[in-house]
């Protein structure tokens, strides 16, 4: 391939407005252009915002509003979407392309309207078209209002640490050769940290992010992944790491000197800069559950510096030149460090879980494959398609309409109501070897339809179909409870008794472990349609997802919004 790409000719226009908890109103433009940016010694054009790899941060306050203009200039066609906001009443502003927009085509625009209620901590802004998210991605921070503080000591310095993914080819080429071939997509060629690759990559030294810190003071690191598909270990060498917030969350605060985050889920810790000062590696390499499958098998690195550190003098061992200390990372394919974490993670005092629940939901998760076209032989196993679905369903997005201008226009022919609330076939789901019968799926464009105000229990179980593997799952316009998780077959039997119904963590995306289960709980107090997917992009370009459809309640203030006059045509 030659040494220069294209990823993206795309200029995106935002134009925000947010009320930071007064009555002033504060304007930003945006723009999202293509711009040279070398990596890994290679040129390549890719989409910026303000000329900036990651995009710009977002800063609000709990209780502000957006306004945010977007205007397409590119040859693809692009949405947005400000993954884990809950949207309430807004789901027009959600953004996954078909889901409830159509996208917006090159020349076209939309402006994005919501209001942030009830959520403190950290998110993150993410195009949802189809692999657009592997550069355009940017971290949105939600302070407290005005007057109110954090529910821990106030730290003397804030940083962000995004997690990213890097191809040496254009993303969306990526994901359509893959298309075409039924084969897995190409893995990357690097992670980064903050856009950078770190100085373990070749030609990549002089762009290390340094992170600096003072000696004896608290830090707090907001950490994003936004990788596009991998789970990934992090650490910081000679630290130790106190977990205060998760997916804009607050949690009770433990310990750890490993985080495992996933695609789509954020971490918020506390770091005291309690070390020598020297300089140390902060950190991420792949967590890899699949079997004998390819991954992208290298570390990125930014760089922890104390400003105390000596200056580069001669004979001097501990110089800012000299060689950062590298932290331990677990091993790729060990999974003890992972579930660890997550049973760390609780809410910092009992949690006003619901009790009482109205619908009871099994979704299996999964791979699984579609015969390969006659007379081809397509890079799937056994010469097949890769697909992946849940309860059996191949999600299709539709493409002449969204489902949520279906759903309240009440067109017909655009989705089903009859995604089953169970397995449509019961059997060993985490055996080792699952029968070929059952790997494939039925295509199908699918949602599952409550009532308002209805209490939604949903036990998500992997299984083994072609292989087991560890799915984040992302719920739009809920956050939800995440009440337990196992390995092996979920039994309602004796694992309900193991329910935290006490202090649950509240996330918008779990981590569903390998060959195991988790059970989630909420109310479905947002009307709208509400995608619920893996965020590993690969497998939600296979099918691995469904739609939830929560209906109107009573009155407006329990109805979906109107939608805007300018809501992108189809």
């Amino acid at each position: 391939m030659g040494a220069c790409y294209t990823l993206v000719a795309l200029s995106l226009l935002f134009a925000i407005a947010a009320q930071l908890g007064t009555a002033e109103v504060h304007y930003h433009n945006f723009v999202v252009q293509a711009k040279p940016v070398k990596r890994l010694c290679k040129t390549h054009n890719i989409i910026t915002v303000n000329g900036q790899y990651p995009g710009p941060t977002l800063e609000v306050r709990n209780g502000d509003s957006l306004v945010i203009k977007v205007v397409n200039r590119a040859r693809y066609n692009v949405t947005l979407h400000w993954h884990g906001i809950r949207q309430l009443r807004t789901g027009w502003a959600d953004g996954p392309e078909f889901v409830t927009q159509c996208p917006i085509k090159p020349g076209g625009r939309y402006t994005y309207r919501f209001t942030i209620k009830g959520q403190e901590g950290t998110l993150w802004w993410h195009a949802h078209s189809s692999w657009l998210r592997a550069t355009v991605y940017g971290a949105l921070i939600i302070y407290p209002e005005l007057n109110k503080h954090y529910p821990f000591n106030k730290p003397k310095r804030e940083a962000t640490v995004i997690l990213g993914e890097w191809w040496d080819a254009n993303p969306i080429d990526v994901v359509n050769r893959a298309a075409r071939t039924g084969a897995a997509p190409n893995v990357s060629n690097a992670y980064t940290i903050n856009g950078q690759p770190g100085d373990l990559y070749k030609c990549s030294s002089k762009g290390t992010v340094i992170v600096p810190v003072a000696s004896g003071q608290t830090n707090l690191l907001r950490i994003i992944n936004a990788a596009l598909n991998q789970e990934l270990y992090f650490a910081i060498a000679g630290h130790e790491l106190i977990v205060v917030a998760a997916d804009a969350s607050y949690t009770k605060p433990f310990t750890t000197s490993i985080l495992m985050i996933a695609p789509g889920q954020t971490t918020d810790v506390l770091l005291i800069a309690n070390q020598p000062p020297g300089r140390y590696y902060i950190a991420a390499r792949a967590y890899v559950t699949t079997q004998n499958a390819a991954f992208d098998n290298t570390t990125t690195t930014a760089i922890l510096e104390y400003k105390s550190a000596p200056c580069p003098s001669k004979g001097s061992s501990t110089t800012k030149t000299s060689k950062p200390i590298f932290p331990s990372l677990p091993a790729y394919n060990d999974s003890g460090p992972a579930t660890a974490f997550a049973a760390g993670i609780r809410s910092p005092s009992p949690a006003p879980v619901p009790n009482n629940v109205d619908v009871n939901l099994f979704f299996t998760v999964g791979l699984g494959t579609f015969n390969c076209p006659r007379g081809r032989t397509c890079g799937g196993p056994n010469g097949n398609r890769f697909t992946a679905s849940m309860n059996n369903i191949s999600f299709v997005l539709p493409r002449n309409l969204s489902m949520l201008q279906a759903h309240q226009f009440g067109i017909p022919g655009i989705f089903t109501t009859d995604f089953p609330a169970f397995p449509p076939v019961q059997f060993d789901y985490t055996a080792a070897n699952v029968s070929q019968a059952l790997w494939q799926p039925i295509p199908g464009t699918k949602v599952f339809k409550v009532k308002y105000g209805s209490t939604v229990q949903i036990v998500l179980q992997d299984t083994n179909i072609v292989t087991g593997e560890n799915h984040p799952i992302h719920l739009h316009g809920y956050d939800f409870y995440i009440l337990a998780q196992g390995f092996g077959n979920f039994n309602p039997r004796t694992d309900t008794q193991n329910f935290n119904l006490i202090d649950p963590p509240l996330r918008n995306t779990v981590a569903v472990p390998v060959s195991g289960w988790a059970v989630i709980r909420f109310v479905a107090d947002n009307p709208g349609v509400w995608l619920m997917h893996c965020h590993l992009d690969v497998h939600i370009t296979w099918g691995l997802a469904m739609a939830l459809l929560v209906e109107n309640g009573v009155g407006k203030l329990q109805s979906l919004e109107p939608p805007p006059a300018d809501l992108p045509p189809c």
